[in-house]
């Protein structure tokens, strides 16, 4: 299948691709579908189904809205935010749904949306719409939520499609070993690679202007994160971070002193993770970079460049973009950048990946550095858990993201001070994060069920 870097890095809602954003699309693709089968005004009532994952730790992610505002006909990338509180307390005043905007049907939320602890078989984010009419069913289709925003149908599923796509591309690669081979073959860089590939689908104007408009909105995201204050909803009572350590860093100015200095550089890439990951977890827009919970890495590394690195320009932005977007793409197409799959080392550990790698890139590593870059980034959030507490994208999402992303530039830099020349390579490491992910307990892969989900409430 073929993956953009678009499907990567998507505009979207918090505080979750595969629990959120993936929900909401495919809810709006079941709306379409009885639209385009003519069988909207057919449709009496609807039901929800979520299994698995979905259901384990759905109210925490906000899962059951997100169904019913795709219902309503709201996309996940154009929806307004602000919008959802009220359309739910409508909707659960006059018990009636909207669908697609058009049709009226009443809609019980304790009888129509419904929570099963089982699985479906071909991953742990499964949803069901079942579309009723008076007499008969009118339409029953079951989705995966997969990741970073990525949703399949049944059919799909069965055949292992990671993605409904078959865009031919020039330079089309399914592992590391192959992609730097291409780049060495035709003397590219990653970043200019892939370029390549982006041009099967849009003209370079297009995708330099939309890789410049996912980075504002990555920007716009940090710059709400930083206004942010009081404390996240969801029960925890977490309080914002970001905008006081913002308002701090600002007042300090510069710092002559080495170590001040660094950790100064240092300072600045917490508070746009911080930033990010907040804003995320009180339902704003985002970015999935490759998913929500780990969305506050790639922006926070990449602003570390723009501030620190004079002359950083747009071409820069482009470049790290497309470079981290190659490593998403091989994480994605060996292993999962699901959560609730592989654990957190498929979000955090395939973002931290894919930063580092877009750090080297603009840094001027060679093809070899860069994916050495990637790799240490991955190797070490191997076997990291998926365990969020209370079900909610906050404890420990929120920090981890930072410590990530400062993980992510000591990657970069240990890559760029080498010769490209080292013992595990990114596709072993991705593999080990494959089988890594099948061997961990279920209760550790975004159900909270276990780790720190549990030992946090018995404290």
């Amino acid at each position: 299948m073929a993956i953009s870097v678009f499907d990567l890095f998507k505009i979207g809602i918090g505080p979750s691709s595969s629990h959120t954003v993936g929900p909401m699309k495919a809810a709006y693709d079941f709306v379409e579908a009885l639209r385009s089968q003519d069988l909207l005004e057919r449709v009496a009532g609807i039901e929800i189904h979520l299994y698995g994952s979905l259901s384990a730790t759905g109210k925490g992610h906000a899962t059951d809205r997100a169904c019913v505002m795709g219902l309503m006909g709201e996309r996940p990338d154009r929806i307004d935010p602000a919008v959802v509180g009220p359309c739910i307390e409508e909707l659960l005043e006059s018990q009636t749904l909207l669908l697609g905007g058009q049709v009226a049907v009443p809609f019980l939320w304790a009888r129509d949306l419904q929570w099963h602890e089982e699985s479906l078989p071909y991953h742990p984010n499964a949803m069901t719409l079942v579309a009723k009419g008076h007499s008969e069913e009118v339409k029953r289709e079951t989705y995966y939520s997969v990741g970073g925003g990525f949703v399949v149908d049944e059919a799909q599923a069965r055949d292992g499609a990671l993605d409904s796509d078959t865009t031919p591309l020039p330079y089309d690669f399914n592992s590391g070993a192959e992609l730097m081979a291409l780049c060495r073959l035709h003397g590219m860089s990653i970043s200019e690679l892939m370029l390549e590939n982006e041009k099967a689908w849009r003209s370079e104007v297009e995708v330099r202007s939309g890789l410049w408009d996912i980075w504002q909105a990555m920007q716009a995201c940090v710059n709400r994160g930083v206004e942010g204050e009081g404390v996240l909803p969801g029960g925890l009572n977490v309080k914002r971070r970001a905008a006081s350590l913002y308002r701090r860093l600002e007042a300090m100015g510069d710092d002559a002193g080495l170590i001040a200095t660094t950790f100064s550089a240092m300072d600045w890439v917490n508070v746009y993770a911080l930033a990010v990951n907040e804003e995320n977890a009180a339902g704003g827009r985002m970015v999935t970079a490759p998913t929500n919970g780990a969305a506050g890495i790639i922006p926070a590394v990449l602003h570390y460049y723009m501030k620190f690195q004079p002359g950083a320009s747009e071409k820069d932005v482009v470049n790290f973009l497309l470079t981290a977007g190659a490593v998403g793409i091989l994480c994605k197409k060996n292993a999962s950048i699901s959560g609730a799959e592989v654990g957190c080392q498929g979000e955090v550990g395939s973002a931290c990946a894919m930063a580092a790698a877009g750090l080297a890139e603009v840094m001027g590593a060679s093809v070899p550095q860069v994916e050495n870059a990637a790799e240490i980034g991955l190797e070490h959030n191997l076997g990291l858990t998926c365990d969020p507490v209370g079900g909610l994208v906050q404890v420990p999402c929120i920090e981890r993201n930072a410590i990530a992303s400062v993980k992510a530039i000591n990657a970069a830099l240990m890559a760029c001070r080498g010769d490209g020349e080292h013992f595990i390579s990114l596709d072993k490491a991705i593999r080990t994060m494959r089988d890594t992910g099948a061997d961990m307990q279920e209760k550790y892969k975004e159900t909270s069920k276990g780790g720190l989900a549990v030992n946090a409430i018995e404290c």
